[in-house]
Formats: structure tokens, sequence, C-alpha cells
């Protein structure tokens, strides 16, 4: 995409007049060996700086006509000096835009030009010296560093493309976790809610208490699900920080809120990261989950063992009456989900039927602990 022009006047006007200003100075300095400025000297002096304003549109056309106008005006005896602002300004332009070869060409043409009148004006030693080094050496440095600064635009470029691409990824990830989140809350709550209502209605006329217990559960449950939901969207909208992430900890509350008949049994303990604490709380929440929806009435065992490596998970239910419907193949996400933070974490799950019950085994890779 071709860069906005605005700048180009003030840059073609500050060089026009550094280019005739300056040079009255030089040719006041080097007035007893340089002819003195005339109309035409002029003439020369501002063509370069108006080419500055055709660079972008015409950059190599550009170049060629400055240099040619410098390459005239030093010919013509005039004083050494700010004549060459306009041929470096273009020059540069050319690499930093792209014409890298049209660039090293004319500062190639331009060194044989100067080597040309030297070799053809006056052959003393002091003037031969400063054309031969002294010229070829500055636009042999002037290249090579608009060649440096070429570079290190292109790296910043590349770093800052590199680092919007890993934020990016990061903010993919982090809608990712975010959906999986909401996922895993609102399929918990909702079949929880689903069957707490479905004991309620059951149960209302013949036994009003445990119908009440049912219907303090829903509303427990509802406000749960509504809290997430709305540090969910927090995020999503005005990038708030989040509720306490879900981990091992509300272990207890979310077994007794599930109204299924669960035993809890942990084997060990250790300090767990958040990554892991989150995982393991939302694959047994997922696991109940399925067990209210698809077999609901069964006892369930919910096994935690911490080992030194690895923290391996376990809920297993004893089945419905009806067969369990719950398969790798079902329309749902549950066990892709818990198969997809196991997977991110470097663990394995296994999830299929047992006996007349269904089982989920989840292992998460520990840290070694250390003394």
């Amino acid at each position: 995409m071709r860069k906005k022009s605005g700048f180009d006047p003030f840059l073609a006007l500050i060089t026009a007049v550094a280019q005739v200003v300056l040079s009255q100075g030089a040719a006041w300095g080097q007035r007893t060996f340089r002819a003195q400025l005339d109309p035409l000297a002029y003439v020369l002096l501002l063509l370069g700086p108006l080419m500055l304003l055709a660079r972008r549109r015409f950059p190599v056309a550009s170049t060629v006509v400055t240099l040619l106008a410098t390459y005239a005006y030093v010919w013509g005896g005039y004083p050494y000096g700010p004549v060459f602002l306009a041929p470096i300004i273009l020059l540069f332009s050319l690499v930093m835009n792209g014409h890298r070869p049209a660039a090293w060409i004319l500062a190639g043409v331009t060194i044989a030009v100067f080597l040309a009148y030297a070799s053809l004006g006056d052959t003393s030693p002091q003037f031969w010296v400063f054309h031969t080094l002294a010229i070829s050496a500055f636009v042999l440095l002037f290249m090579l560093a608009a060649e440096l600064a070429r570079t290190l635009r292109e790296r910043r470029a590349q770093q800052q493309r590199a680092a919007e691409e890993e934020s990016r990824r990061q903010a993919s990830e982090e809608r990712l976790t975010m959906a999986q989140e909401l996922h895993d809350v609102l399929a918990h709550n909702i079949s929880l809610i689903h069957v707490q209502a479905s004991t309620a209605l059951h149960l209302i006329d013949d036994d009003s208490e445990q119908a009440r217990s049912a219907l303090a559960t829903i509303k427990t449950a509802s406000k749960e699900v509504l809290g997430e939901m709305r540090s969910v969207l927090n995020v999503l909208r005005e990038g708030a920080p989040r509720s306490p992430t879900a981990g091992l900890d509300r272990l207890d509350d979310l077994v007794q809120r599930s109204g299924l008949d669960i035993t809890l049994k942990r084997i060990g303990s250790r300090p767990l990261s958040p990554q892991v604490e989150r995982a393991a709380y939302r694959i047994v929440q997922e696991s109940l989950t399925n067990v209210a929806r698809h077999a609901p009435g069964a006892r369930v065992t919910v096994d935690l063992e911490y080992g030194p490596r690895e923290l391996l998970i376990r809920v297993t239910d004893t089945g419905a009456t009806a067969p369990a419907v719950l398969s790798e193949d079902g329309s749902g996400n549950g066990i892709p989900g818990m198969r997809e933070r196991t997977s991110a974490l470097g663990g394995t799950l296994f999830a299929g039927r047992l006996d007349n019950g269904f089982q989920v085994e989840a292992v998460l890779p520990l840290p070694e602990e250390t003394s």
C-alpha cells in the first residue's frame, strides 16, 4: 500500500531552502577555486527538491532527474555541499521502498561520474584523492547505512507481525477457553435444573419437603449459572477480571448441589496449577452432567488420586434403568470438550461404557514435586 505523501511538500520546501541558502555560504567559502552561483546553478539546486514531490509516483525517474541535475551542477564547477542533499534523500527512499537494484545501479553510476570528472578536470593529487576516495567512500557508506535502516525496519515490522499474530492466537485460545467454560457451566446447571424440576413436579403432591429441597437446588443452580455467564460476558465486553476460577476446592459444593447419589474419594493431596485445577473441576462437572442427563438415579463414584507425576480423575456411575445413550458419536460437546481440556495439558482421557454404567477416566500430568 502506498504511503501518504502529505509530508512531501514540506520535505521539498525544507530541502530547497537548505540547498539554496547553504550553497550561498559554500560559494563564499569556495570562491577561490569554484565558480560562483548563477541562474543556472539555482535552477539545478531547485530541480532536486522539486523531484521530491514526484518520488512516490515516479521513484526511479525522479531520482535519475535529480542525479543528472547534480552531475551538471558539479561539472559546471559550482561549489560543493548542500547540492547532495536531495540525491541522498531520493537514494535512501529507493532503498527503503524496495527499489534496491535501481538504487545501487544509480549509486555506481554516481561514483563513475565523479571518477570521470576527476580524471578530466583538475589533475592535482589533492583533487584526485578527494574525488576518488572521499566521494566513493561517502556513497558506499551511505548506501550501506540505507540498507541497514531497511533491514532494521523490516525486522521491526516482522516482530510486530509476530506479536500481532501471537496476540490473535492468545485471544483465540482465550475465546475457546471461555466457550468451553460457558458450555460446561450451562450444560451442568441446566441439566441439574431439569432433573430437579422433574423431581419437584413428581413429588410436589406426595412429598412437599423433598420437592422444596429440589426447588432450592434449582434456585442455587440458576444463581450460579447467571453469575458465571455474567463474568464471561464481562470479559468479552469490558475485559474485566473474571470471578475466581473453578477449582477442586469447590468440588464438595458441586457434589452437594448435583442432586445425585455421589461418593467422593480423595487419595493424597498436593498443590496444583490453576490450569489443572480448572480442568479437573470441569471434567468432574461434565461427567456429573452426563450422569444427570443419561442415567438419573444412578450411584456415582468420584475418585481423585494425587500421584507424584500425575492426577487421576475417575468418575463411574452404575447406570440407569434404561440403557445409557451417551457415546463418542453423540451430538453433544461434553466428551470432546473434556478430551480437549485433557489434551491441552498433555494428558489422556478414556470415556466409555463400563458394565451397565459409564466411566470417565482422565490422567493429567503434574510437575515433579520439589522438596
